[in-house]
Protein backbone atom coordinates (compact mmCIF):
# COMPACT_ATOMS: atom_id res chain seq x y z
CA UNK A 1 0.00 0.00 0.00
CA UNK A 2 2.66 2.36 1.17
CA UNK A 3 4.71 1.61 -2.57
CA UNK A 4 1.56 2.41 -4.42
CA UNK A 5 1.11 5.65 -2.50
CA UNK A 6 4.46 6.54 -3.67
CA UNK A 7 4.00 5.42 -7.13
CA UNK A 8 0.59 7.44 -7.30
CA UNK A 9 0.49 10.04 -4.91
CA UNK A 10 -1.20 10.40 -2.13
CA UNK A 11 -4.39 12.78 -2.61
CA UNK A 12 -3.25 16.03 -1.14
CA UNK A 13 -5.97 17.50 1.64
CA UNK A 14 -7.81 20.40 0.65
CA UNK A 15 -8.99 22.83 3.20
CA UNK A 16 -11.10 26.07 3.26
CA UNK A 17 -10.88 29.06 5.30
CA UNK A 18 -13.74 31.14 5.63
CA UNK A 19 -13.66 35.17 7.10
CA UNK A 20 -15.16 36.53 9.11
CA UNK A 21 -15.66 33.29 11.05
CA UNK A 22 -11.61 32.72 11.48
CA UNK A 23 -12.62 29.26 10.55
CA UNK A 24 -10.78 26.54 8.71
CA UNK A 25 -12.04 22.90 7.61
CA UNK A 26 -11.19 20.02 5.14
CA UNK A 27 -13.52 19.12 2.45
CA UNK A 28 -13.23 15.63 1.70
CA UNK A 29 -13.85 14.41 -2.12
CA UNK A 30 -16.60 14.41 -3.72
CA UNK A 31 -17.98 17.05 -0.99
CA UNK A 32 -18.98 20.78 -1.91
CA UNK A 33 -17.31 23.52 0.60
CA UNK A 34 -20.64 24.32 1.41
CA UNK A 35 -21.38 20.56 2.91
CA UNK A 36 -17.74 20.31 4.75
CA UNK A 37 -18.65 23.98 6.12
CA UNK A 38 -21.80 22.74 7.48
CA UNK A 39 -20.79 19.27 8.85
CA UNK A 40 -17.69 20.83 10.83
CA UNK A 41 -20.36 23.31 12.44
CA UNK A 42 -19.53 26.76 10.44
CA UNK A 43 -22.31 29.09 10.54
CA UNK A 44 -22.27 28.94 6.58
CA UNK A 45 -25.69 31.24 5.25
CA UNK A 46 -27.72 28.81 2.79
CA UNK A 47 -31.03 27.44 1.76
CA UNK A 48 -31.69 25.76 -0.93
CA UNK A 49 -28.55 24.15 -1.11
CA UNK A 50 -28.96 23.66 -5.06
CA UNK A 51 -27.47 27.25 -6.39
CA UNK A 52 -30.88 29.07 -6.93
CA UNK A 53 -31.62 31.27 -3.77
CA UNK A 54 -28.32 32.73 -3.59
CA UNK A 55 -27.74 32.49 0.63
CA UNK A 56 -24.19 31.03 0.07
CA UNK A 57 -22.76 33.68 -2.17
CA UNK A 58 -19.26 34.34 -0.77
CA UNK A 59 -16.24 36.08 -2.22
CA UNK A 60 -12.97 33.62 -3.30
CA UNK A 61 -9.95 35.80 -2.24
CA UNK A 62 -7.39 32.65 -2.86
CA UNK A 63 -7.12 29.41 -4.38
CA UNK A 64 -9.37 27.80 -7.26
CA UNK A 65 -12.69 26.00 -7.52
CA UNK A 66 -14.99 24.19 -9.70
CA UNK A 67 -18.29 24.70 -9.83
CA UNK A 68 -21.08 21.43 -10.30
CA UNK A 69 -23.02 23.45 -12.13
CA UNK A 70 -22.97 27.13 -13.86
CA UNK A 71 -22.44 30.33 -11.21
CA UNK A 72 -24.24 32.12 -13.90
CA UNK A 73 -27.98 30.70 -13.19
CA UNK A 74 -27.75 32.84 -9.77
CA UNK A 75 -24.90 35.16 -9.97
CA UNK A 76 -24.86 38.06 -12.05
CA UNK A 77 -21.57 38.61 -14.56
CA UNK A 78 -20.22 41.56 -12.60
CA UNK A 79 -20.41 39.04 -9.53
CA UNK A 80 -18.08 36.47 -10.90
CA UNK A 81 -15.73 39.19 -12.32
CA UNK A 82 -15.62 40.34 -8.87
CA UNK A 83 -14.51 37.03 -7.37
CA UNK A 84 -18.06 35.88 -6.34
CA UNK A 85 -19.32 32.39 -5.79
CA UNK A 86 -21.63 29.73 -4.57
CA UNK A 87 -20.14 27.48 -1.57
CA UNK A 88 -23.27 24.58 -2.43
CA UNK A 89 -21.61 24.32 -5.77
CA UNK A 90 -18.09 25.20 -5.22
CA UNK A 91 -15.43 22.40 -4.69
CA UNK A 92 -11.72 23.18 -4.08
CA UNK A 93 -8.82 22.51 -6.15
CA UNK A 94 -6.19 23.83 -4.30
CA UNK A 95 -5.18 22.89 -0.92
CA UNK A 96 -6.07 25.96 0.56
CA UNK A 97 -9.46 27.88 -0.93
CA UNK A 98 -9.85 31.46 1.12
CA UNK A 99 -13.33 32.57 1.05
CA UNK A 100 -15.05 35.77 2.53
CA UNK A 101 -18.80 35.64 3.60
CA UNK A 102 -20.63 39.08 3.76
CA UNK A 103 -20.68 40.35 7.23
CA UNK A 104 -24.09 39.89 8.56
CA UNK A 105 -25.56 43.42 9.85
CA UNK A 106 -28.75 41.45 9.62
CA UNK A 107 -30.17 40.62 13.06
CA UNK A 108 -32.93 38.29 12.27
CA UNK A 109 -34.49 35.52 14.19
CA UNK A 110 -33.21 32.02 13.99
CA UNK A 111 -35.38 30.30 11.58
CA UNK A 112 -38.27 27.73 13.21
CA UNK A 113 -41.13 25.40 12.11
CA UNK A 114 -44.72 26.41 12.31
CA UNK A 115 -48.08 24.74 11.19
CA UNK A 116 -50.52 26.75 9.04
CA UNK A 117 -53.78 27.36 7.21
CA UNK A 118 -54.78 29.53 3.86
CA UNK A 119 -56.80 31.91 5.58
CA UNK A 120 -57.27 33.87 2.54
CA UNK A 121 -56.93 34.61 -1.09
CA UNK A 122 -56.84 37.40 -3.03
CA UNK A 123 -56.51 37.64 -7.32
CA UNK A 124 -53.94 41.08 -7.81
CA UNK A 125 -53.40 39.94 -11.53
CA UNK A 126 -54.35 37.32 -13.98
CA UNK A 127 -51.37 35.57 -12.38
CA UNK A 128 -50.66 36.42 -9.18
CA UNK A 129 -52.03 36.19 -6.03
CA UNK A 130 -51.94 37.10 -2.29
CA UNK A 131 -52.58 34.37 0.15
CA UNK A 132 -52.65 34.96 4.06
CA UNK A 133 -51.73 31.92 6.08
CA UNK A 134 -52.74 31.50 9.78
CA UNK A 135 -50.02 30.27 11.51
CA UNK A 136 -50.02 28.10 15.29
CA UNK A 137 -47.88 30.77 16.69
CA UNK A 138 -46.37 34.23 16.19
CA UNK A 139 -43.50 34.51 13.77
CA UNK A 140 -40.62 37.35 14.15
CA UNK A 141 -39.08 38.55 11.03
CA UNK A 142 -37.01 40.88 9.39
CA UNK A 143 -38.45 42.82 6.49
CA UNK A 144 -37.10 41.41 3.27
CA UNK A 145 -37.04 37.86 4.19
CA UNK A 146 -39.06 34.76 3.12
CA UNK A 147 -40.59 31.70 4.23
CA UNK A 148 -40.43 27.74 3.00
CA UNK A 149 -44.14 26.95 2.01
CA UNK A 150 -44.47 22.97 2.08
CA UNK A 151 -47.50 20.32 1.80
CA UNK A 152 -47.82 16.80 2.22
CA UNK A 153 -46.85 15.12 -0.91
CA UNK A 154 -44.35 18.31 -2.11
CA UNK A 155 -41.13 17.21 -2.87
CA UNK A 156 -39.55 20.42 -2.59
CA UNK A 157 -40.05 23.56 -0.30
CA UNK A 158 -41.38 26.68 -1.91
CA UNK A 159 -39.86 30.10 -0.74
CA UNK A 160 -41.83 33.10 -0.69
CA UNK A 161 -41.51 36.51 0.54
CA UNK A 162 -43.47 38.45 3.27
CA UNK A 163 -45.27 40.76 2.29
CA UNK A 164 -46.03 42.88 5.15
CA UNK A 165 -44.13 44.52 7.29
CA UNK A 166 -42.97 42.20 10.38
CA UNK A 167 -44.63 43.41 13.83
CA UNK A 168 -42.91 43.87 17.37
CA UNK A 169 -44.83 41.06 18.81
CA UNK A 170 -44.66 38.41 15.70
CA UNK A 171 -47.15 38.06 13.11
CA UNK A 172 -49.67 35.14 13.43
CA UNK A 173 -50.75 35.81 10.22
CA UNK A 174 -48.39 36.48 7.10
CA UNK A 175 -48.89 37.40 3.52
CA UNK A 176 -47.18 36.25 0.41
CA UNK A 177 -47.07 37.06 -3.39
CA UNK A 178 -47.19 34.02 -5.18
CA UNK A 179 -47.09 34.23 -9.09
CA UNK A 180 -48.40 31.65 -11.29
CA UNK A 181 -45.73 28.90 -12.49
CA UNK A 182 -46.81 27.00 -15.40
CA UNK A 183 -47.20 23.63 -14.41
CA UNK A 184 -46.24 24.24 -11.04
CA UNK A 185 -46.84 21.62 -8.41
CA UNK A 186 -47.37 24.40 -5.60
CA UNK A 187 -49.08 26.54 -7.74
CA UNK A 188 -51.22 25.02 -10.01
CA UNK A 189 -52.61 23.18 -6.73
CA UNK A 190 -52.83 26.75 -5.41
CA UNK A 191 -54.86 28.47 -8.35
CA UNK A 192 -56.76 25.36 -8.24
CA UNK A 193 -58.05 26.00 -5.12
CA UNK A 194 -56.59 22.87 -3.70
CA UNK A 195 -54.42 24.04 -0.76
CA UNK A 196 -57.39 25.82 1.17
CA UNK A 197 -58.10 23.35 3.47
CA UNK A 198 -54.22 21.70 3.28
CA UNK A 199 -52.02 21.86 6.60
CA UNK A 200 -48.85 23.46 5.33
CA UNK A 201 -45.39 23.04 6.64
CA UNK A 202 -43.94 26.89 6.99
CA UNK A 203 -40.50 27.40 8.34
CA UNK A 204 -38.28 30.78 8.50
CA UNK A 205 -37.53 33.41 8.73
CA UNK A 206 -34.66 32.78 5.64
CA UNK A 207 -32.66 34.99 3.73
CA UNK A 208 -30.50 38.21 3.69
CA UNK A 209 -32.15 40.72 2.09
CA UNK A 210 -33.03 43.64 3.98
CA UNK A 211 -32.24 47.27 4.37
CA UNK A 212 -29.08 48.53 4.94
CA UNK A 213 -28.41 51.08 7.99
CA UNK A 214 -27.48 54.39 6.50
CA UNK A 215 -28.66 57.53 4.59
CA UNK A 216 -27.39 56.79 0.95
CA UNK A 217 -30.49 56.86 -1.87
CA UNK A 218 -31.98 54.48 -2.14
CA UNK A 219 -32.59 52.76 -5.86
CA UNK A 220 -35.37 50.17 -5.67
CA UNK A 221 -36.64 47.96 -8.62
CA UNK A 222 -39.47 45.09 -8.48
CA UNK A 223 -41.15 43.13 -11.24
CA UNK A 224 -43.87 40.49 -10.74
CA UNK A 225 -44.26 38.99 -7.39
CA UNK A 226 -40.86 40.95 -6.29
CA UNK A 227 -42.81 43.41 -5.19
CA UNK A 228 -43.72 41.48 -1.82
CA UNK A 229 -40.11 41.97 0.09
CA UNK A 230 -39.62 45.99 -1.26
CA UNK A 231 -42.92 46.46 0.13
CA UNK A 232 -42.06 45.22 3.49
CA UNK A 233 -38.88 47.08 3.14
CA UNK A 234 -40.30 50.08 2.29
CA UNK A 235 -43.28 50.16 4.58
CA UNK A 236 -41.25 49.25 7.67
CA UNK A 237 -38.97 52.25 6.42
CA UNK A 238 -41.88 54.35 6.53
CA UNK A 239 -43.15 53.10 10.00
CA UNK A 240 -39.71 54.10 11.23
CA UNK A 241 -39.50 57.32 9.55
CA UNK A 242 -36.36 56.57 7.79
CA UNK A 243 -34.93 59.74 5.88
CA UNK A 244 -32.97 58.45 2.58
CA UNK A 245 -34.37 59.46 -1.02
CA UNK A 246 -36.00 57.12 -2.37
CA UNK A 247 -36.38 55.85 -5.89
CA UNK A 248 -39.13 52.89 -6.92
CA UNK A 249 -38.80 51.36 -10.34
CA UNK A 250 -41.96 49.08 -10.39
CA UNK A 251 -41.52 46.80 -14.04
CA UNK A 252 -44.76 45.15 -15.23
CA UNK A 253 -45.60 44.08 -18.86
CA UNK A 254 -49.31 45.86 -19.23
CA UNK A 255 -51.66 47.65 -17.13
CA UNK A 256 -53.60 44.66 -15.87
CA UNK A 257 -49.86 43.99 -14.60
CA UNK A 258 -49.49 46.40 -12.16
CA UNK A 259 -50.87 46.33 -8.39
CA UNK A 260 -50.20 47.39 -4.77
CA UNK A 261 -50.45 50.94 -6.65
CA UNK A 262 -52.26 51.86 -3.51
CA UNK A 263 -50.15 50.79 -0.88
CA UNK A 264 -47.16 52.39 -2.59
CA UNK A 265 -48.79 56.16 -3.06
CA UNK A 266 -49.48 55.53 0.90
CA UNK A 267 -46.05 55.18 1.13
CA UNK A 268 -45.10 57.75 -1.04
CA UNK A 269 -47.38 60.63 0.71
CA UNK A 270 -45.64 59.87 3.85
CA UNK A 271 -41.99 59.07 3.48
CA UNK A 272 -39.76 61.40 5.42
CA UNK A 273 -38.06 62.47 2.24
CA UNK A 274 -38.01 62.50 -1.65
CA UNK A 275 -39.97 59.58 -2.93
CA UNK A 276 -39.76 59.06 -6.51
CA UNK A 277 -42.24 56.25 -8.43
CA UNK A 278 -42.42 55.03 -11.79
CA UNK A 279 -44.50 52.60 -13.02
CA UNK A 280 -42.68 50.72 -16.30
CA UNK A 281 -44.23 48.85 -18.74
CA UNK A 282 -42.70 46.71 -21.21
CA UNK A 283 -45.53 45.66 -23.55
CA UNK A 284 -48.78 47.92 -23.67
CA UNK A 285 -50.33 48.39 -26.59
CA UNK A 286 -49.36 51.57 -28.44
CA UNK A 287 -52.68 52.90 -28.90
CA UNK A 288 -53.99 52.43 -25.26
CA UNK A 289 -54.44 54.92 -22.68
CA UNK A 290 -50.81 54.61 -20.70
CA UNK A 291 -48.97 57.58 -20.85
CA UNK A 292 -46.43 56.68 -18.34
CA UNK A 293 -42.77 54.83 -18.95
CA UNK A 294 -42.69 52.92 -21.53
CA UNK A 295 -39.60 50.28 -21.94
CA UNK A 296 -37.75 47.91 -19.33
CA UNK A 297 -37.62 49.07 -16.35
CA UNK A 298 -33.59 49.31 -16.28
CA UNK A 299 -33.58 51.81 -18.57
CA UNK A 300 -34.97 54.58 -16.29
CA UNK A 301 -32.33 54.18 -13.53
CA UNK A 302 -30.37 56.82 -14.66
CA UNK A 303 -33.41 59.11 -14.47
CA UNK A 304 -35.05 57.82 -11.04
CA UNK A 305 -33.14 60.49 -9.12
CA UNK A 306 -32.71 63.47 -10.42
CA UNK A 307 -29.92 66.10 -8.91
CA UNK A 308 -28.90 62.70 -7.33
CA UNK A 309 -25.23 60.78 -7.55
CA UNK A 310 -25.73 57.71 -8.25
CA UNK A 311 -21.84 56.93 -7.10
CA UNK A 312 -23.27 56.85 -3.23
CA UNK A 313 -26.39 55.00 -3.71
CA UNK A 314 -27.37 51.79 -2.70
CA UNK A 315 -29.46 49.31 -5.03
CA UNK A 316 -32.14 47.10 -3.91
CA UNK A 317 -33.64 44.82 -6.43
CA UNK A 318 -36.33 41.62 -6.17
CA UNK A 319 -37.61 39.60 -9.41
CA UNK A 320 -36.92 37.87 -11.84
CA UNK A 321 -33.40 36.75 -13.06
CA UNK A 322 -33.26 38.53 -16.19
CA UNK A 323 -34.25 41.97 -14.66
CA UNK A 324 -31.92 41.33 -11.63
CA UNK A 325 -28.95 40.57 -14.09
CA UNK A 326 -30.16 43.64 -15.86
CA UNK A 327 -30.26 45.78 -13.52
CA UNK A 328 -26.99 45.60 -11.93
CA UNK A 329 -25.05 45.88 -14.98
CA UNK A 330 -27.17 48.95 -15.60
CA UNK A 331 -26.54 50.16 -11.95
CA UNK A 332 -22.92 49.53 -11.81
CA UNK A 333 -22.76 51.57 -15.27
CA UNK A 334 -24.02 54.13 -13.69
CA UNK A 335 -21.88 54.57 -11.04
CA UNK A 336 -23.93 52.22 -8.05
CA UNK A 337 -21.07 50.16 -6.37
CA UNK A 338 -21.47 46.73 -6.64
CA UNK A 339 -20.82 45.93 -3.30
CA UNK A 340 -23.82 48.29 -2.37
CA UNK A 341 -26.16 46.27 -4.58
CA UNK A 342 -28.27 43.69 -2.63
CA UNK A 343 -31.05 41.27 -4.71
CA UNK A 344 -33.25 38.48 -4.32
CA UNK A 345 -33.73 36.87 -7.49
CA UNK A 346 -37.13 34.98 -7.68
CA UNK A 347 -36.14 31.76 -9.20
CA UNK A 348 -39.11 29.07 -9.63
CA UNK A 349 -38.63 25.36 -10.23
CA UNK A 350 -37.76 25.54 -13.87
CA UNK A 351 -34.10 27.57 -12.30
CA UNK A 352 -33.75 24.50 -9.70
CA UNK A 353 -34.21 21.85 -12.88
CA UNK A 354 -31.37 23.60 -14.64
CA UNK A 355 -28.90 23.58 -11.49
CA UNK A 356 -29.96 19.98 -10.43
Amino acid sequence: MGFLKNLFGAKEAKFVEVAPFGSRYEVPSGETMLEAALKNGVPFPHNCTVGTCGSCKCKLKAGRVSALTDFGYTLSQQEIAAGFILACQAIPKDALTQVEVESQALDAPKAEAFKGRIAATEALTHDIVRITVELDRPMHFVAGQYANLKYAGLERARNYSYADAPDRDGRKQVSFFVRKVPNGAFTEALFNGQLNELPLDVEGPHGNFHLHPGTAPMLCIAGGSGLAPLLSVLETARKDRVKRPCAFLFGARTQADLYGLEQIQQIANNWSDTFVFIPVLSHEPADSNWTGARGLVTEFISKALPGVSLNDAEGYMCGPPGMIDAGIAAMTGFGVKLDAIYYDKFTDQSHAAKTA
